[in-house]
């Protein structure tokens, strides 16, 4: 059962509220940074910035680990158990991103279509987006038309001259997530930001990997 039908069934007991919170480490302020795999395995994680497999082309972050705010978790293990139901998890790319990483983005690609102007910041910076894709039970992805971090038109979400299957998995990949409280960069087909994520703060930390 994920966490967050375990949290809506917990709620109607005052008693064993404070328990299942400290359980699932539930915390207090719904903006407060959380590791998603506290709160389900069903995710698969592929950090492309804890690799050299980017567009980067060198490793930025020291480990693979998904932090976001606890409110983005939330609609996210919403949008996995819709997945899941029609036999597809979740495959996440990119989460939680430190503001001098997203300089350094800026300084390889100064282009506001593809990455955001640190003076402004990413929603990635404030813990509210994600960059994702969908795979089977198997871990295979499915045919999206363009790889992760594909700069060019091709990887638009209107962009329409790409097989009938990438189209139809665009198509539920964009459902799934506008149901769950996201919206569309328009012209990632993997990055959703949450309808909520420019009122959080910018933040710059850096997670400890030990």
């Amino acid at each position: 059962m994920l966490p967050f039908l375990v949290f809506s069934q917990i709620k109607k007991s005052n008693s064993k509220t404070k328990s299942a919170e400290k359980l699932l480490k539930i915390p207090k302020n719904d903006s407060t940074f959380v590791n998603i795999w506290d709160f389900s395995k069903d995710f698969v994680l592929e950090m492309k910035y804890a690799t050299h497999d980017n567009f980067l082309k060198q490793q930025v972050y020291d480990c693979e680990v998904c932090l976001l705010r606890y409110k983005t978790v939330v609609a996210l293990l919403q949008a996995q158990r819709y997945f899941m139901e029609r036999g597809y998890k979740i495959k996440l790319f990119d989460c939680y991103r430190p503001l001098d990483i997203q300089k350094k983005m800026w300084k390889i690609v100064p282009n506001s279509n593809y990455v955001a102007n640190p003076v402004r910041g990413s929603v990635h910076n404030r813990g509210a987006a994600v960059d994702l894709t969908l795979v089977d039970f198997c871990g295979n992805e499915l045919e999206m038309g363009t790889a992760f971090d594909f700069f060019g038109p091709e990887a638009a979400h209107d962009y329409q001259l790409l097989t009938e299957e990438a189209l139809c998995n665009r198509k539920m990949l964009k459902k799934g997530m506008e149901l769950h409280g996201f919206k569309i960069f328009e012209s990632e087909w993997w990055h959703y930001n949450l309808e909520t994520g420019f009122s959080e703060k910018i933040s710059n930390f850096k997670w400890n990997c030990n």
